[in-house]
């Protein structure tokens, strides 16, 4: 017995020493206590290293038992330190290296380009980038895994005796450690998902992704906040010149204006997988761009990526990422052409940039699998196809047990069980009920009816005076295939109750077949959009005027009913046919009126119409979430949007006044210009053909909020210019702090500069002219008007402040010259 014993024991020594964790932390600093960036720090005898913050800091860990580590930088004697223990937290003083202070900046660490061997190898990198990878085949497909993770960092003993986690204290148990940062983590959220890839080089080029079998811990009717989390982590290509992350271009270590951008040092060279590559290390030229420090190894020959590490520069300016960290591994076939293996992003979001804020984790690991060259499939194999939900959604255990590429950690297992449990745990129910109203707007009353939105609660106009609003919806799933919606309000001064109803199903969620009917009986501020839009339940923002300046009596009794299908043929285009009857008129016509004259020259206050309408709506790269009659869009503003329209009004059907038709299209196109910055387009362009009164018009935008708005014209005041026809361009362009970095006073606020201008020119017919017996005289922009806006976004991280300029009709009556306008969102 006594033996046996210690023979377990012996073999428990053996084996903690043996195959036990190594952890170094520590800051490298120069011979006057300086830190020193960008160090190259490796366990000796392999390739697992790191490379030094901005502050010197650094963390590094692995599964296996390295006896030294070995510290290097440009300009310094390399060191050696030996390892006996498994933990450390080191400080490491460097001493220069004298015989090269005369070719070296030591302390500003600027490598030259010319002459460097490590530029040498980077344009044969740029130079055989396209002969590497799936490039290489006229046709590929492979096997594809992702996992999604979320974990809250930092834990400590004040965040676990919150009051918060009454009730859920269990779930510490789950807390771990990070290889990356040495921190301790709380896992919260995992998501896998299985893709079968296919794709084509040769003209046209195609790829498309087939989800086969998607598996999320604890929370279900959760497709929003996954596809929130996947446009976060979008794929990325290293080769590629920009790197976007975050709606945020990065310069990549590989791109061919990198030397201009990064330094760049030949440190080593070793086999790998019995592949001869070099060890190249870089590090950024300037402070407070968007760039990485890292380093990659390459191979020799072929000058393909083995592998590679970044890690994103500090002071760059994006919001509420503290981290970013990218490992990425590549196998190779046939000798010769390497392919992706394994793809690793972690980034650490938090309020601010403090070493012990806490914050969250946000990883993503993909592995690829199984690649076939140049096996030909036939083109219906390059559609996208509609998710089949109940299978893919349910996956046995089976199925993840055989298709999982990378086998679950032990805390990532735990994921599981832990948030299964805590949907039955009370207080974890409150906090959930509490995240669905501040981003769904509504409250869960009971088992399929949903109150709200409760941000429409309350409002206050010039007729309506104070407004109370109560509504709410059908709510089964996000995945509910029909849904009834309704509210009734009623205005303390106008005494009077207004409604809205709608219902939806969802016939085929293949194409997406959808009907819709509905009808309203409202107050509305009208005129705020160039392109019509007959959406039952909207309401303008502009109709409050708690939120808008000067006058806010032009406001219209609207009463419309609408009928509507809609289809998708193919993936992000969508077709709508549809038909309202509606009757508009002035809310009060002693402050605001609509009148016009018949043919017979009597004078009319009410306009009754009928008209049938088709749309067309393409939006390439949208990604929809939800599987049910309503969806949301994870990426909302980074696609493009074109909107074509027709409407035929109907005279004589059901006592309908009009026989006219209108034309419009839009045209919205975001351009992200590498590290300059986001331009956005907006073009509009419409046409109302036969003579209408004044709200079947083309009225010209105006904005009297204190908001600035990217599709209003913000110095203009409601019905200040009336069209029949119309043509309007808004840029705005966002350079992302690029010039405010260049400043030093500007540079910390991280504060981002905006500029934009807006133009419209439109005329308006005789005809109109002569039937119109309104208070509004009509006023066309026949000459351009067009105003500009210079601003500064990002201020705390949340607001902007713009200030407007009116360029042309600066003698028009009550024309608002200069404005300061203000807006709010949420921006990394």
């Amino acid at each position: 017995m006594y033996k046996k014993s210690l023979y377990t024991f012996l073999f428990l020594f053996f084996t903690l020493f043996a195959f036990g964790q190594v952890k170094v932390s520590g800051v490298i600093l120069d011979g006057d206590k300086n830190p020193v960036p960008f160090c190259n720090i490796i366990f000796k005898g392999s390739t697992e290293g790191t490379i030094s913050d901005e502050d010197g800091t650094f963390y590094l860990q692995s599964d296996k038992n390295y006896k030294e580590l070995e510290v290097s930088f440009i300009g310094f004697q390399t060191k050696i330190i030996p390892l006996i223990q498994k933990n450390y937290n080191l400080e490491i003083v460097l001493q220069e290296e004298r015989d090269e202070l005369k070719e070296v900046v030591v302390y500003s660490g600027k490598v030259p380009k010319k002459g460097n061997p490590a530029i040498a190898i980077l344009k044969k990198i740029w130079a055989k980038k396209r002969q590497n990878g799936v490039y290489k085949y006229n046709h590929y497909e492979y096997d594809k895994y992702e996992k999604i993770e979320f974990d809250l960092n930092n834990i400590d003993d004040k965040l676990k005796n919150m009051k918060i986690w009454n009730g859920m204290e269990f779930v510490f148990d789950q807390v771990d450690t990070s290889n990356i940062t040495g921190k301790p983590y709380l896992p919260i959220f995992i998501n896998e998902s299985m893709y079968k890839t296919y794709g084509k080089n040769i003209v046209p080029k195609k790829r498309v992704e087939k989800l086969v079998g998607n598996k999320s811990s604890g929370f279900k009717d959760n497709q929003g906040l996954i596809a929130f989390i996947k446009q976060l982590y979008v794929d990325y290509d290293i080769y590629d010149n920009y790197l976007k992350f975050f709606d945020k271009s990065f310069a990549s270590p590989l791109s061919k204006l990198g030397p201009e951008i990064y330094n760049y040092v030949l440190t080593d060279s070793a086999f790998i997988e019995n592949k001869w590559c070099y060890n190249i290390l870089f590090y950024p030229r300037r402070k407070n761009e968007l760039t990485f420090k890292g380093d990659f190894w390459v191979n020799d020959t072929t000058f393909a990526i083995k592998q590679i590490e970044m890690y994103g520069a500090k002071g760059a300016n994006i919001n509420w990422v503290k981290e970013i960290y990218i490992e990425q591994e590549f196998t190779v076939k046939s000798d010769s052409v390497f392919l992706l293996k394994r793809d690793h992003f972690m980034s650490d979001f938090a309020l601010n940039e403090k070493d012990k804020s806490k914050g969250v984790y946000g990883k993503r690991t993909t592995i690829y699998n199984d690649y076939v060259f140049n096996a030909p499939r036939p083109d219906s194999y390059y559609q996208e196809e509609v998710v089949e939900e109940e299978t893919v959604f349910n996956r046995s255990d089976d199925f993840w047990h055989k298709n999982r590429l990378e086998q679950l950690s032990k805390d990532e297992s735990g994921i599981y069980k832990m948030l299964d449990t805590l949907q039955y745990v009370k207080r974890f129910q409150e906090l959930n009920a509490v995240a669905k109203v501040l981003t769904t707007s509504y409250v869960s009353l009971f088992k399929g009816f949903d109150y709200g939105p409760v941000y429409s609660a309350v409002g206050y106009n010039d007729i309506e005076g104070f407004r109370l609003r109560v509504g709410g919806r059908t709510f089964f799933s996000n995945s509910d295939k029909w849904r009834l919606k309704g509210y009734l309000a009623y205005g303390f001064k106008d005494e009077q109750f207004k409604y809205g109803f709608e219902g939806e199903w969802l016939v085929n969620p293949k194409n997406r077949l959808t009907f819709s009917f509905g009808t309203r009986r409202d107050i509305e501020q009208t005129g705020v959009s160039l392109t019509t839009a007959n959406e039952v339940l909207d309401r303008s923002f502009a109709t409050t005027s708690i939120f808008t300046s000067g006058d806010n009596s032009k406001l219209s009794h609207v009463n419309l009913t609408n009928a509507k299908g809609s289809f998708e043929p193919i993936k992000n285009l969508e077709i709508r046919l549809g038909s309202t009857y509606k009757t508009l008129k002035a809310a009060d016509p002693n402050l605001f009126n609509v009148d016009y004259y018949d043919k017979e020259g009597n004078i009319h206050s009410e306009v009754n119409q009928v008209d049938v309408s088709v749309a067309v709506q393409y939006t390439p790269g949208r990604i929809p979430f939800g599987f049910g009659v309503d969806r949301g869009v994870s990426n909302y503003g980074r696609f493009p949007t074109l909107f074509f329209s027709y409407t035929k009004g109907i005279k004589g059907a059901f006592d309908s006044d009009f026989d006219y038709h209108k034309l419009q299209f839009y045209y919205q196109q975001p351009i992200q210009i590498g590290l300059f910055g986001r331009l956005t387009s907006t073009f509009e362009i419409g046409k109302t053909i036969n003579p209408v009164p004044l709200l079947l018009l083309n009225i010209v935008p105006g904005n009297q909020t204190y908001f600035t708005s990217g599709k209003l014209f913000d110095l203009l005041n409601y019905y200040e210019f009336i069209t029949d026809e119309y043509v309007s361009l808004h840029l705005e362009h966002n350079f992302n702090g690029r010039l405010f970095s260049k400043i030093p006073l500007l540079r910390k606020l991280q504060w981002r500069e905006i500029v934009g201008i807006r133009g419209v020119i439109g005329s308006i017919s005789q005809e109109n002219i002569d039937m119109n017996a309104s208070n509004i005289v009509y006023n066309a922009p026949e000459n351009i008007y067009w105003e500009y806006h210079v601003g500064i976004g990002n201020i705390f991280k949340l607001f902007r402040i713009d200030f407007e300029y009116r360029g042309s009709y600066l003698d028009a009556p009550d024309a608002k010259n200069f404005a300061i306008k203000g807006g709010l969102g949420f921006y990394f």
